[in-house]
């Protein structure tokens, strides 16, 4: 490709602001800018291209406020490279890159939109750098997730922070295809299909979200293949919950939360950051806020006889009713294991427990209404317009309902078999 390598102008004198000499290093030490111009370019005969531009500050003797530079045109375009300082570069040196540079012009090549797209890419890298994989995350959560459901916003951030931890100091685009595969993958191996899913839908979101904002050229989450995971129907037997129940007093704070979530039916996470505070004074309620529950609205859970005795017999350490070692309870996986193996029941999970609740509720005639009430379920009976103008908030049969299981589950641990519970549901408007 042959290049437009045009003249660089006149010999030219002060009008032009422009002046050509043969350059040694004396002359450009006595170079001077006239005091009423702002600068003056001086081309070296010596060399087509080089220049040297003169500031104000220039003054004879010195080589302060001198600077290389080589000026050339390129597809009819008129461009400039800066060399650097005199003072810092010899003529010899700067006349050699200008040759060189020259070399790339004859080429067809553009030194400085070389230089300008190198430099483009060098900010590009430093802000990818600090545009991590938590920064995505936090922008997501301050500036989109803030308008959503609660109970989503917290379940999203602490599925992805939990799957991804490794990577969250690196940056965003550096989160590959095959690094979402791999955790994902490694997520079903351990018997967990449901969350991998889950996880796989939190993370299109967010990378979806942050594409439409130019943050991130693509998404590694999008077109994941797809394994088809089997809905859990466990449900435990009222000896398998009985044998749960006793090996539970073995496994410390695990096993307190073990027999809430028995008690109770709620979520693991919501008893697990059971506080102090949002017990009533008697315990015999307990307040999930609306940041804490699943669904994102204030969920009042009446507490039987049972839970309360349980809760009595906690130390108040703190504000949690269920710390753990430093803030809240961890180390599941190992805490369940050792339960296994303490209870003699397998293959089973948590959340298998608030299944075991609502069917055995339905065992003792507690209406599906209520049992949904109780779960603070928002589909099935409570969903679409009846949801809507079904305000009715069933508390006088949840707390029925729930101490009717609190004292079927005393039946089955004391080895009394079931219990007569059959629920005499208060009627409304009853004095």
């Amino acid at each position: 490709m042959g290049s437009a390598l045009g003249p660089q102008g006149p010999a030219g004198g002060a009008r032009s602001g422009k002046k050509k000499v043969k350059l040694t290093q004396r002359v450009i030490e006595g170079l001077t800018c006239a005091p009423a111009r702002k600068d003056m370019l001086v081309a070296d005969d010596g060399q087509r291209g080089l220049y040297i531009r003169v500031t104000r500050v220039a003054g004879a003797g010195s080589l302060k406020g001198k600077n290389y530079l080589v000026k050339y045109t390129v597809h009819g375009r008129k461009q400039k490279v800066p060399l650097g300082s005199c003072a810092s570069l010899s003529l010899g040196k700067a006349r050699e890159a200008a040759r060189a540079i020259l070399g790339e012009v004859a080429k067809g090549i553009d030194p400085a939109a070389e230089r300008a797209s190198t430099r483009a890419a060098a900010r590009r890298k430093a802000v990818e750098a600090e545009f991590t994989l938590a920064k995505l995350l936090d922008d997501w959560r301050e500036l989109h997730l803030c308008d959503k459901r609660a109970g989503y916003a917290a379940e999203a951030l602490r599925a992805l922070h939990r799957a991804f931890e490794k990577h969250l100091d690196k940056a965003a685009i550096e989160l590959a295809r095959a690094d979402v595969v791999r955790t994902l993958d490694g997520l079903k191996k351990s018997g967990l299909a449901a969350m991998a899913a889950r996880t796989a839908a939190y993370g299109r979101a967010a990378f979806g979200w942050a594409m439409k904002r130019g943050a991130m050229p693509a998404n590694p989450f999008a077109d994941l293949p797809h394994t088809p995971t089997a809905k859990r129907d466990r449900v435990l037997s009222d000896g398998e919950l009985a044998a749960i129940w006793r090996a539970a007093e073995r496994a410390g704070v695990f096993g307190h939360i073990v027999r809430m979530l028995i008690l109770s039916g709620q979520r693991r996470d919501e008893v697990a950051g059971m506080g102090w505070r949002e017990l009533s004074g008697d315990l015999a309620t307990w307040t999930i806020p609306a940041a804490r529950a699943k669904n994102g609205a204030v969920h009042i859970v009446p507490l039987s006889e049972e839970a309360r005795e349980l809760l009595g017999s906690l130390p108040r350490s703190g504000e949690l009713a269920f710390p753990g070692l430093r803030g809240p309870f961890n180390g599941w996986s190992k805490a369940k294991v050792a339960l296994d193996n303490s209870s003699g029941v397998h293959d089973w999970r948590l959340h298998d427990l608030r299944r075991t609740m609502a069917t055995g509720l339905q065992r003792l005639g507690v209406r599906l209404e209520v049992t949904e009430a109780v779960l603070n379920h928002v589909a099935g009976s409570r969903a679409g317009i009846i949801g809507v103008y079904q305000r009715h908030d069933w508390a006088d049969e949840k707390r029925a309902a729930l101490a009717a299981w609190g004292r079927h589950v005393r039946a089955l641990v004391e080895g009394q078999g079931e219990a007569d519970n059959l629920i005499m549901l208060p009627q409304r408007g009853a004095a």
